[in-house]
């Protein structure tokens, strides 16, 4: 999430990738992935990262940043058949997929 704008608004997912897609996974999932690409069409959406714990190779997080959570929920009400058609798409990358938690930069 780099760029001249900060989050305001940031919503965290773990994963567990299922063995032997760990490469699409990444690709589906990274910065320039499927699913940044839908977020983009949203106003507001400032990036994603994709990160991967260095104790357990297979635990990754994303880190989707966005102006503000009314940014957030502005996109999912105007992309909610995009969002869960192409959640169903990617189901078959993981067998984890967990929701950390919504954070708001104080």
């Amino acid at each position: 999430m780099t760029g001249e704008k900060r989050w305001r608004y940031l919503i965290v997912w773990e994963f567990r990738p299922r063995p032997g897609a760990e490469a699409r996974f990444g690709r589906a999932y990274g910065p320039e992935g499927v699913w940044a690409k839908l977020f983009r069409q949203g106003e507001g959406f400032l990036g994603t990262e994709l990160v991967r714990d260095e104790r357990d190779q297979r635990r990754f997080l994303t880190m989707d940043g966005w102006e503000s959570r009314q940014a957030y929920e502005t996109f999912r009400a105007a992309h909610q058949s995009d969002y869960e058609a192409l959640d169903a798409e990617c189901e078959e990358l993981t067998e984890l997929e967990k929701e950390i938690g919504k954070f708001e930069r104080l």
